[in-house]
């Protein structure tokens, strides 16, 4: 089943083998038509992640390199898209030498070609690969066939892992085994049986259900593996080990069993415990309403970096979110802020909840809020201060006003053939840049060194016309691009904490190293308590 936890699953997977000593890397496959995930509505999909070299994935790959503490390259993504696209061309190339080519066996040839070459240049001892959907959907049955091709090549490599939802219907109040029968006998219909099972419920796996699941699924009782909700995903590797799901991994392979060395792991299971005192932070956006659901997942990067640098000062973060339609609507509902330990105000796209951003940024600039803008964030916060600091009425970026005559935020010129020629896939300003410090600063202060490498994922920027007019107001530009004089931080001086971000500091935190920014940002909020 979709959105059950693999990609954590596959992290926590990652983790114990790591705390093994073992090489680990992790490759997610989107059965999506879709080149890559940076065409897709957050509100849809989810959070856009950004790796080192500038691929726009889907989120689990950031889960991959918050659990494993590594970046993970381009190599491991791959979508249903990027695969037809990459066979069609070789087909055009003539490079299959005039066969007819068809979905078997060419596009799960293409598939594992892609697979070998991510463990290659790791050099990893072991690859995870997460395939998204759903076990029976038509969408995935290429990459399916993909893992059935590789078992039979290499029978003594390949191992596989169903991860499985069993419902507790509330008007019954027993755990139900048979979607999890059924899910296993469509993985048989693909030719493919499972060495483990990972049971995700609500509460804790019984010894009937393991015994019922191990009769009617064909798999040792040693190899089904409670996984029950539990209130940090970051204890899901500590919880695998209670049923020894690495020795279990370990044993299929034939390997000798290696002492783990969890000790770093365990102990931030500890800090999150052992945090009781709030920090209260508001996140304002627009990517959570879904109809009547809300959900987390199209900010999860920010949520994730916020909980390590609250944990990382013993405090517990309460994250609330702020629908910033609402403050356009009823701009008295601002006076709410005031209740807030700090502000962020993430990226984002489009015209819809701008002002209400506007005036939440203003509110927090003005009261002394601390303040965290990241990429969109930073942009509003710009055009914010030069309204009503700068005296630069209308001021606006030209995404929402073209013709705007204090346009303080514009394209980068590159751009401009890229909408042009509606080459929008893949063609903004993506992946790691190198920004410079001022010192003195509070940024300069948070990293401790002068030149920084952060991602990006952008096509506008502060213009640089207006420079000069935003720091005789007050505007402290921290952080530049060298390359390209390219604004990447601005900050306020007689404010606890005002800082914006053209990057996206958030790809980066862990939860075993926080990233900087948000340390400072919530220490800051810390003080205001």
């Amino acid at each position: 089943m979709s959105g059950i936890g693999k990609g954590v699953t596959t992290a926590s997977i990652g983790r114990i083998l790591k705390s093994r000593g073992y090489r680990v890397t992790a490759v997610k496959i989107d059965p999506y038509i879709n080149v890559d995930a940076g065409t897709m509505n957050p509100i849809e999909h989810g959070e856009i992640f950004v790796t080192e070299d500038g691929v726009e994935c889907d989120q689990d790959v950031g889960n991959y390199e918050r659990f494993l503490d590594q970046n993970i390259p381009k190599e491991n993504y791959m979508t249903t898209g990027l695969i037809y696209q990459t066979v069609i061309e070789r087909e055009r190339n003539m490079e299959y030498g005039g066969k007819c080519v068809e979905t078997i066996p060419h596009i799960p040839e293409e598939v594992i070609k892609r697979l070998d070459r991510a463990a290659k240049k790791a050099k990893a001892d072991f690859t995870l690969i997460e395939i998204g959907g759903t076990v029976g959907e038509y969408q995935n049955a290429v990459f399916l066939e993909a893992g059935r091709m590789m078992r039979l090549m290499r029978p003594k490599d390949v191992i596989f892992v169903l991860v499985s939802y069993l419902p507790v219907p509330k008007m019954i109040g027993e755990m139900k085994t048979k979607p999890t029968q059924y899910a296993v006998r469509s993985m048989n219909s693909a030719g493919i049986q499972p060495d483990v099972i990972v049971a995700r419920s609500v509460i804790p796996l019984d010894g009937p259900r393991k015994k019922k699941i191990s009769i009617f699924c064909n798999i040792a009782p040693e190899d089904v593996i409670s996984a029950p909700d539990i209130k940090s995903i970051y204890e899901i590797p500590i919880n695998f080990e209670k049923d020894k799901l690495g020795y279990r991994i370990l044993a299929k392979f034939g390997l000798k069993y290696r002492r783990k060395n969890m000790a770093d792991w365990e102990q931030l299971a500890k800090n999150i415990k052992k945090a009781k005192k709030p920090v209260k932070i508001g996140i304002v956006g627009k990517y959570f309403g879904t109809g009547d659901f809300t959900l987390a997942d199209s900010y999860i990067s920010v949520i994730e970096a916020l909980k390590h640098a609250s944990w990382f000062h013993n405090r517990k973060p309460e994250l609330i979110w702020l629908n910033a339609e609402s403050y356009e609507k009823t701009p008295g509902l601002l006076t709410e802020l005031k209740n807030f330990n700090g502000i962020v105000v993430p990226g984002g796209f489009g015209a819809r909840g701008v002002e209400g951003k506007i005036k939440t940024i203003e509110y927090a600039r003005k009261n002394k809020i601390p303040f965290l803008g990241l990429c969109y964030g930073l942009q509003l916060a710009v055009v914010e201060f030069a309204r009503n600091v700068c005296g630069m009425k209308n001021a606006h970026t030209t995404e929402i006003s073209p013709r705007a005559k204090y346009a303080v935020i514009d394209m980068l010129p590159e751009q401009l053939a890229n909408i042009k020629e509606k080459r929008l896939g893949g063609s903004m300003r993506l992946g790691a840049y190198t920004c410079e410090l001022a010192p003195g600063t509070k940024s300069f202060k948070a990293y401790g060194t002068k030149l920084i490498s952060e991602r990006h994922r952008h096509r506008y920027e502060v213009n640089n016309d207006f420079r000069e007019k935003l720091e005789k107001g007050g505007m402290i530009f921290s952080g530049i691009n060298p390359e390209r004089n390219l604004i990447e931080i601005i900050e306020l001086k007689n404010h606890p904490f005002f800082v914006g971000t053209q990057f996206h500091p958030e790809f980066k935190s862990r939860p075993l190293n926080p990233h900087p920014l948000f340390k400072e940002f919530i220490k800051s909020a810390i003080k205001t308590n």
